[in-house]
């Protein structure tokens, strides 16, 4: 079945979630105000009553009839709720926009990201049906090891730290009360990330934990491998995922061995056409909080390493959640012409 070109529906599957309110904002300040929005969740998050369109508005199950005449499938919610409701955004004929990575390995799926046609040399269809939106950790390092191709990249290593809104509303939570604990000089409790996740950085959590860094740190590797393509590419970077006690906005230190002929001000020309902020001279670098409510990727001047000859730092932050929800609809309005 294919949907009504006329259509004036979209579906956001996970709208209880962070980034779901994220895209229901961001809508109604786009060309899509006006459309309907259909709003719909988990068992748990069905009947919860909130606003769309500055009216109420009640998030509702998932049903047979969801996606009947919906032109958009926005999935913002788990991979798992992902998955579910691929199949049938699918057989209604909506283009489905996923942010929840359940389809990236799709072959149908087209890896989407701004200015990924213009870095990749790659066309993106318009007639496609599924997109793979990146993350904006995703985002970062593919960007980043894009960019840097057209100056010989030999080697990319790059370290992420992870806010945790990655976890939801409740691991802003447990940071919440945590951090209140620990000050009150109480033992803190910790059924999101079955450790201390305030004031310390951690390479992972622990076994108990609903989180698992690990996974996430394969799935940006995943969304940097389908940006690159080649896999000889792809082998130049090696990445790190680290938990960083912070609300919101991810920020990343790298340092990439470069060919002859890099140098600052070709490096930042690059940068900047590629759609990223760079920071001028004498400018405090970006940070988590500097980029809030941002949707472009931010970075400090590169930095040639003293020590080793071709070499270079480099040191960028992104709102998490607006940059990923501002791409996909960037993505939407593009399709719409």
């Amino acid at each position: 079945m294919s949907a009504d070109r006329t259509s004036q529906k979209i579906v956001i599957a996970g709208a209880s979630s962070l980034l779901g309110g994220e895209l229901k904002s961001l809508l109604e300040e786009s060309r899509f105000a006006g459309w309907e929005l259909r709003l719909v969740d988990e068992e748990d998050a069905a009947g919860t009553l909130t606003e769309a369109g500055g009216e109420a508005a009640v998030i509702q199950r998932l049903e047979e009839s969801t996606f009947r005449n919906a032109k958009y499938a926005l999935l913002a919610g788990s991979t798992a709720f992902g998955s579910l409701c691929a199949a049938p955004a699918r057989e209604a004929g909506a283009t489905i926009i996923d942010f929840t990575h359940a389809t990236l390995s799709d072959p149908d799926a087209t890896p989407w990201f701004p200015k990924i046609e213009a870095l990749t040399g790659r066309s993106v269809a318009k007639h496609a049906k599924t997109f793979s939106v990146f993350s904006a950790a995703g985002t970062a390092g593919s960007s980043l090891a894009l960019v840097l191709e057209k100056f010989g990249l030999q080697r990319l290593v790059m370290v992420m730290f992870r806010p945790v809104s990655e976890s939801g509303r409740p691991g802003i939570e447990e940071l919440e009360t945590q951090t209140s604990q620990l000050l009150s000089f109480q033992p803190v409790g910790n059924p999101v990330f079955g450790t201390q996740a305030a004031f310390t950085l951690l390479p992972r959590f622990a076994v108990e934990s609903r989180q698992d860094l690990r996974r996430e740190e394969a799935v940006i590797r995943a969304e940097v491998a389908a940006a690159l393509s080649e896999a000889s590419e792809g082998a130049k970077v090696s990445l790190c995922l680290v938990h960083a006690p912070v609300f919101y906005g991810t920020a990343f230190s790298a340092c990439a061995d470069l060919g002859e002929g890099a140098d600052m001000a070709r490096l930042i020309g690059a940068f900047k056409e590629a759609g990223w902020n760079v920071a001028g001279e004498g400018e405090a670098g970006p940070s988590n909080v500097s980029v809030a409510g941002e949707s472009q990727l931010h970075l400090s001047e590169p930095r040639a390493d003293l020590s080793r000859a071709g070499a270079w730092w480099f040191w960028g932050a992104a709102d998490n959640l607006r940059l990923s929800a501002a791409s996909g609809i960037k993505l939407a309005e593009w399709l719409e012409g």
